[in-house]
């Protein structure tokens, strides 16, 4: 693998040791924070008040720009895959940390995932050598990938307009779908941002070029949009279901863009690229075995407790006549259950 590549994936290594642990910290800071007052579930805010979720937050936050940092030195192929491994990082904590038991088929889920992502590194391919934020403006506004810009932003479009107000609650694909997409423009016009902040930090100012706020507003454009419907599929639909197929679409898309926009695949053998392909599909299977092995947190207290709607029944009372009782009132008087034996003659 090249020196910029191993530089990358050193970077994605760490970003998901702290992506992965960010969210057992932030989980046993919501634990704390739940104990001492409402739940978030339930529109709680005492954990802003608790340490470990801040300390959880920061461990993100440094995940995030650890990634962020690694697109700079590697190719989409690479580093976009590796993020399952900051499943495999939370699984494994959650077994000794928060006792949530990973079971055998899990532990296979693991493994998958190493697997495919060392196969993926062993054949990811070169990172190209970028002077300048203009060459990357000329990357984006090739005619391949003006094409995909405006499929996915055309697809998008009728997924929020259409689908969304109307399928969106029923049909997990729609908002999956449109963070996905977006979520490939994002990566595309992160990496330029990244690569502009390198060269600027190494002398060559890249602020003065009006391409790299162009690529800046794109950037918080699309993250705003994917952030949105990613918690609406998260507040809609199970966590489980919701994350791998996320990944997969997520990663399939990136990857896709990277290919027309930095041309990643150009002068790659057939069986280097099959075997990315094969170790990709490795990865995808090892993360859908991984979430369909985890269990749903169990309900706390508070939940078991939850107040109930009251329930109001009707009885009818020998003269006739309709009587409501509310399920909190006790039960109903005696005589509402005897009728004359000859009102049926």
């Amino acid at each position: 693998m090249y020196s910029s590549n191993w530089t990358g994936f050193i970077l994605a290594m760490v970003s998901s040791a702290f992506i992965g642990s960010s969210f057992i910290i932030k989980k046993k800071g919501l634990r704390r924070a739940s104990a001492n007052g409402p739940r978030a579930s339930v529109g709680g805010y005492g954990y802003l008040l608790e340490p470990l979720w801040w300390v959880g937050m920061i461990t993100m936050i440094v995940g995030e720009i650890a990634n962020f940092v690694a697109y700079i030195y590697a190719p989409a192929v690479l580093v976009t895959p590796l993020g399952a491994l900051s499943i495999i990082v939370s699984a494994v904590l959650a077994h000794f940390l928060l006792k949530e038991k990973l079971q055998k088929m899990g532990i296979l889920g693991c493994l998958l995932c190493i697997v495919g992502s060392t196969v993926i590194v062993l054949h990811a391919p070169e990172e190209q050598s970028l002077t300048s934020v203009e060459e990357i403006w000329e990357l984006a506004t090739q005619p391949a990938f003006l094409l995909y810009t405006a499929s996915a932003v055309a697809v998008a479009l009728v997924l929020i307009l259409y689908f969304s107000p109307r399928y969106g609650q029923t049909n997990i694909m729609v908002y999956i779908g449109i963070c996905s997409i977006i979520g490939s423009l994002t990566v595309m016009s992160v990496k330029a941002i990244g690569i502009a902040i390198k060269l600027t930090l190494e002398g060559t100012n890249q602020l003065k070029y009006l391409q790299t706020w162009i690529f800046g507003t794109v950037a918080i454009t699309c993250i705003i949009t994917q952030l949105n419907y990613l918690n609406m599929a998260l507040d809609t639909f199970n966590t489980t279901v919701v994350s791998p197929i996320y990944y997969a679409m997520f990663t399939s898309f990136t990857i896709l863009a990277s290919a027309i926009m930095f041309k990643d695949y150009s002068g790659q053998s057939v069986s280097s690229i099959a075997s990315e392909l094969c170790g990709f599909i490795t990865v995808l299977s090892g993360t859908a075995v991984l979430h369909s092995t985890r269990e749903p947190d169990p309900p706390t207290a508070s939940d078991l407790y939850a107040p109930i709607s009251p329930k109001v029944s009707w009885f009818i009372q020998g003269n006739g006549e309709l009587w409501k009782q509310k399920e909190e009132d006790g039960s109903p008087p005696s005589f509402i259950t005897i009728l004359r034996q000859d009102y049926f003659k």
